[in-house]
């Protein structure tokens, strides 16, 4: 009886969320370890952990997750200094989260809008002050921005690739001015932007008037991560601008506490130089001289290739997202933490299934509807926010 309901539920998910026709196989969108390729240990959890969840801590550990997520086009942290917030923060008076849900929505699909812990320009937790904007899966950093330049942030946002895009380069204007009243100050019309100089980033959620779970997961987890990622010298903590390097946010609310710990890891394409490299197959001093490489001054900028969605994060699977899912681009326990994501290794022409979030970057639009090469799946583009 129990799984009877079970599955009836997960059903009205899926036709809630309206996924049918557009979820790749779990096998397809994402690599997996595997054992010959990547080593023996390749789903072993950490037994070296330094922190663990309290005793208290509970979550839902028998809910099918992958394909139960509503997707995105374009997901932006919007930097505020803080770690948490209003549940809604939307709600949050003042603020660039609450200019964008009464603007105008992207033309480009579906806009997923995360307040983060980003610090902002002037180190104040204040509204009154412009900010940042991170702009995902672009990369793109974009700064000096207020609630009334908020149109011009979209423009950018209707500009930038989205996870449906092909991966190509990207061309986007190193400053606009904001049609403002002539009466505005110049150097608060100007909003600009820069590439973001990491070659990976990991978001938590971290929002505890959501669920506690939440507020108590994101600050063990990102010392978990801190440890694994340090001895590569890949760690950035928020004010380090070095290129390369994985940057760890706190994000709001994104859906689904209750599989609490929520990570989202955006990637580059083969970000620091491992993807193709297959561990298993070389030995224990070849594996010992397998270093990330950092990146290349001058190199074509496409964005994100990656952005993979897990849950029920544990501060022991750190060390294995951080081996696997971060240097290499693969899940290490698809069947139950993966809950969705975008790839862009399922190519123009692999004729597999995708759509803006399940699938693939890169896919033609026709009479506006996606569709890959082989034309075999589409899907009707969203129009309308996210507000996380």
């Amino acid at each position: 009886m129990a799984s009877g309901i079970k599955s009836l539920i997960n059903s009205a998910k899926a036709l809630y969320i309206g996924n049918s026709g557009s979820k790749a196989d779990l096998p397809d969108l994402f690599p997996v370890v595997n054992k010959e390729i990547d080593g023996e240990d390749c789903d072993r959890d950490c037994n070296s952990c330094v922190v663990q969840y309290p005793k208290s801590f509970k979550i839902d550990e028998s809910d099918a997750l992958y394909g139960f997520v509503k997707g995105w086009s374009t997901h932006i942290l919007v930097a505020t200094g803080k770690s948490d917030w209003v549940r809604d923060v939307a709600d949050e008076k003042g603020s660039i989260m609450q200019a964008i849900s009464h603007a105008k929505a992207p033309s480009n699909g579906r806009l997923m809008v995360s307040a983060s812990n980003i610090p902002t320009p002037h180190q104040t937790t204040s509204y009154s002050e412009p900010t940042t904007v991170v702009v995902l899966p672009a990369f793109i950093v974009v700064e000096n921005v207020t609630p009334a330049t908020v149109p011009a942030l979209v423009s950018i946002i209707n500009d930038a690739p989205t996870n449906a895009s092909p991966l190509e380069p990207i061309s986007i204007p190193p400053s606009i001015t904001a049609d403002l009243p002539e009466a505005t100050p110049a150097m608060l019309k100007e909003i600009t932007t820069r590439p973001s100089p990491h070659g990976a980033l990991i978001l938590l959620c971290s929002q505890k008037t959501r669920d506690a779970r939440c507020g108590q997961s994101a600050p063990l987890l990102r010392k978990e991560f801190q440890r694994h990622l340090a001895p590569l010298g890949l760690y950035r903590d928020l004010d380090d601008e070095r290129p390369g390097g994985v940057g760890i946010y706190f994000i709001s609310h994104v859906g689904g506490h209750k599989y609490s710990a929520n990570v989202m890891i955006y990637r580059r394409k083969d970000a620091f130089g491992l993807d193709d490299v297959q561990l298993g197959k070389l030995t224990e001093e070849e594996r010992q001289r397998v270093v990330p490489i950092k990146a290349q001054d001058g190199a074509e900028d496409s964005g994100a290739a990656q952005c993979i969605w897990l849950a029920r994060v544990k501060p022991e699977d750190c060390e294995g997202i951080v081996k696997f899912t971060v240097l290499q681009g693969k899940v290490v326990k698809p069947q139950s933490q993966l809950r969705g994501g975008s790839s862009s290794h399922l190519g123009p022409d692999s004729g597999g299934p995708m759509s803006t979030w399940w699938g693939k970057r890169g896919a033609k639009l026709i009479d506006n509807r996606w569709f890959t090469e082989a034309g075999a799946k589409r899907f009707e583009p969203f129009n309308y926010f996210l507000i996380s």
